[in-house]
């Protein structure tokens, strides 16, 4: 029997500390959780030296870093696998854990692990790492858990976060053109202003006459950049700094929110997007036995943008009054079109929800991979013709002087 010095949190979010004795490890686990504390740590004694080890029950994931999604994605498979083939939940925890070649993955699952043997609900074990484990992943192992088939959810968790890593693949590989393209008008721009622009500069200085507007312009744009760059350099930073906090609020959040979805073709591939991640979610939850209105939620929190979030909350409310879903659908044009209405009107009547749901989601994710490259079609000309016009316009400025050369000089 071995003595164990352990730390939990209450019920009421209180630290406590305290010792006991116990043949094992996770037999001390399970007497902390019978006592409704959460472990935070616990130490072994042995000969007369503390093994401590971390439980990570700590808001925010404790001392666990962050394992990559595949890992994640990995685990989830073999997870749902290891079930579906009869293994019980510890024994397949067990197993993964041992089976980890990634220390930091396997001191996760090792927690995991312990906080189910200690009758902890996988559910919660994985919420106190929320780094690694997204509100929707936990919310859909805790529908499996309570509905009685996990194996089913975990296993659709694992397709469902494999499409969402494609999909957000396609937007990130969609971006990376425009961006190069802008750090290369930021590159030109500042070589101009700094190098080149400084050398008609002196030229001019010599005519004694007054310059056009735009050179004057572009003169004083480049003194700027000359002499008090670091300080422009910083003003910017604050600036961007200060951006960041206020779009972290709620308030700064919706605001920029509404403005991308009211941007003509941005706005659109946005609003596709979370139809794409809340018909799949939706699909996938309803056809696994969960009901309507928890998977409604759920997916709910998949949109991932709050303010078309809060036009789905209100269509739970409604039906939860016994409203059809796609009537409650039917007043959100911003997420849901007429033509979407229609075919869950449609399978609803037929009792085909969950599978047209899906057939939408795969539909929509394909008209979403068209708008992206069309978004990247324009993006690209629009970058050039924006460089064109800004190395143009300073051209035209430095030559504007040259071309009244003898009108100066007289």
């Amino acid at each position: 029997m071995s003595v164990f010095a352990y730390t939990a949190l209450s019920r009421d979010g209180k630290r406590t500390t305290g010792t006991l004795a116990s043949e094992s490890r996770a037999a001390a686990l399970a007497q902390i959780s019978r006592q409704g504390l959460v472990p935070v740590t616990i130490e072994e004694s042995r000969d007369g030296k503390a093994a401590a080890k971390k439980i990570g029950a700590a808001p925010g994931g404790g001392s666990h870093g962050r394992v990559s999604a595949k890992v994640v994605e990995n685990f989830t498979r073999e997870m749902a696998n290891l079930l579906a083939g009869g293994v019980p939940l510890a024994r397949a925890l067990s197993l993964l854990k041992r089976e980890a070649h990634n220390p930091a993955a396997r001191e996760l699952w090792s927690a995991i692990h312990d906080d189910v043997i200690g009758g902890v609900p996988l559910a919660e074990a994985l919420a106190k790492f929320p780094k690694n484990f997204s509100t929707v992943y936990v919310a859909m192992v805790r529908a499996g858990e309570t509905g009685g088939f996990l194996d089913v959810v975990l296993g659709q968790i694992a397709d469902f976060r494999l499409r969402e890593a494609d999909l957000k693949g396609k937007v990130k590989a969609a971006m990376i053109y425009p961006l190069i393209l802008a750090c290369v008008a930021l590159a030109v721009l500042s070589f101009l202003l700094a190098w080149f622009i400084p050398k008609f500069s002196l030229i001019f200085t010599s005519f004694g006459a007054q310059l056009p507007a735009l050179t004057r312009g572009i003169l004083f744009a480049s003194d700027l950049v000359r002499h008090y760059g670091l300080i422009v350099a910083a003003i910017g930073v604050a600036i961007f700094v200060l951006m960041k906090r206020a779009l972290a609020t709620e308030t700064g959040k919706r605001r920029l929110e509404r403005i991308i979805l009211g941007t003509p073709v941005l706005g659109q591939v946005i609003a596709h997007f979370a139809l794409v991640r809340f018909a799949r979610m939706l699909g996938t939850l309803f056809g696994a036995g969960v009901p309507l209105i928890a998977s409604l939620r759920v997916a709910r929190e998949a949109i991932g943008n709050q303010t078309l979030s809060d036009t789905v909350s209100h269509a739970i409310e409604e039906v939860q009054r016994g409203t059809l879903l796609s009537k409650a659908l039917s007043d959100t044009k911003s997420l849901f079109p007429s033509s979407v209405v229609e075919m869950i009107a449609v399978a609803e009547e037929t009792a085909r929800l969950d599978k047209e749901l899906l057939r939408l989601a795969t539909s929509y994710e394909a008209d979403l991979d068209r708008q992206l490259r069309m978004l990247v079609a324009v993006a690209e000309p629009a970058m050039l013709f924006v460089i064109a016009g800004i190395i143009g316009t300073i051209v035209s400025g430095m030559l504007l002087p040259i071309f009244t050369l003898s009108d100066v000089v007289k």
